[in-house]
């Protein structure tokens, strides 16, 4: 699809988010072209970005629900000002392959340490273990950070844990009761994956060295959407119902605290958060198997050590384990990727 092509297409979306009926005499005027090239754009964008589009004959076009696009000016303005002046830039996507791959490829280029970037979709999300994340058109939140730090990759082992109290911190202020972390790095509500962060690291091994640091947080999913995930979810909407907030006012809470951590970690490490994961470990105490690779290894999970290793109960006594994915045994018995 050309720029020309791309462009139109946004700026019809831009014009159609509020669900609102816009004739297409009045889109054709607004974008300069012709009602037909109004009609075929839309239908595009229909397909493409998975959107209900709704044609009322004689009046016009509507979406079936409106989207609250994201802006960089309403997110940057409800950052408090240490917040605006941790970051080095915040971008917003109409749609790109994965904001984690463009923050690396930008981090390679010499970017500042600071930098966001947020997307309306993606195109090749990943997940641990190299899963594709489903990726609705404007509903949900595809963010990632880039933070650079004078010392080696192995001083970050402790990061994304830092990172999911900071977003769990920011979903429990916006009235999620019960949200909880799965180690590594998984977001959870009632044993049900609200969201993820997947960190990518690079550098030199005595430093510098720099991290991505994405989140994908289901907002608003549908069950269409959602039928290619292969485990038990949820999201912000079946949670929060009429409370759910804003995606601007929500991205900017995470990028604040996001930001806020990064920052932190560099001068105190883990330790300071340590007791804030363990209250939001909700599998302290449960039979678990850890996927390694190959290997399956079977126990109780037992928290986490101060380094941020997985603690678990196992035939052969307590061990340590710094990677991995876990699986838990759900109460109606049977192991269950969660």
């Amino acid at each position: 699809m050309g720029t020309d092509t791309l462009d139109r297409r946004d700026a019809l979306l831009r014009l159609l988010a509020d669900g609102g009926l816009h004739s297409g005499a009045e889109l054709a005027a607004a974008l300069g072209v012709s009602r037909a090239a109004v009609w075929k754009a839309l239908h595009r964008a229909a397909d493409d970005l998975g959107l209900e589009l709704t044609a009322v004959r004689r009046k016009g076009y509507r979406l079936a629900r409106p989207l609250e696009l994201l802006d960089a000016d309403s997110m940057t303005s409800a950052l408090s000002a240490p917040a605006r002046q941790r970051l080095a830039g915040l971008e917003v996507l109409f749609s790109v392959d994965s904001t984690n791959t463009r923050l690396m490829q930008a981090a390679a280029a010499g970017a500042a340490s600071g930098r966001v970037c947020l997307a309306e979709r993606q195109l090749a999300g990943r997940g641990r273990g190299g899963r594709d994340w489903v990726s609705p058109f404007g509903e949900n939140i595809y963010l990632s950070m880039l933070w650079r730090y004078p010392g080696g990759p192995a001083g970050l082992g402790g990061l994304s844990l830092a990172c999911g109290v900071a977003v769990a911190e920011v979903l429990r202020q916006a009235g999620v009761a019960d949200i909880a972390l799965k180690w590594p790095n998984d977001l959870h509500w009632r044993r049900r994956k609200l969201g993820g962060l997947l960190l990518e690291v690079a550098g030199e091994s005595h430093g510098p060295s720099h991290v991505v640091v994405g989140l994908g947080l289901n907002r608003r999913l549908g069950e269409q959407q959602a039928a290619a995930i292969d485990q038990p979810w949820v999201d912000l909407a079946a949670v929060l119902g009429d409370a759910l907030p804003g995606r601007n006012r929500l991205a900017a809470g995470l990028i604040e605290a996001l930001s806020a951590a990064l920052a932190a970690y560099g001068d105190g490490g883990l330790a300071p958060v340590l007791p804030a994961w363990r209250a939001f470990d909700a599998y302290q105490g449960e039979p678990v198997a850890l996927l390694m690779g190959g290997q399956r290894i079977t126990g109780t999970c037992a928290g986490i050590a101060d380094d941020g290793a997985l603690l678990l109960k196992t035939a052969d006594g307590l061990r340590a384990f710094h990677a991995g994915e876990v699986s838990l045994r759900p109460l109606a018995g049977g192991w269950v990727r969660a």
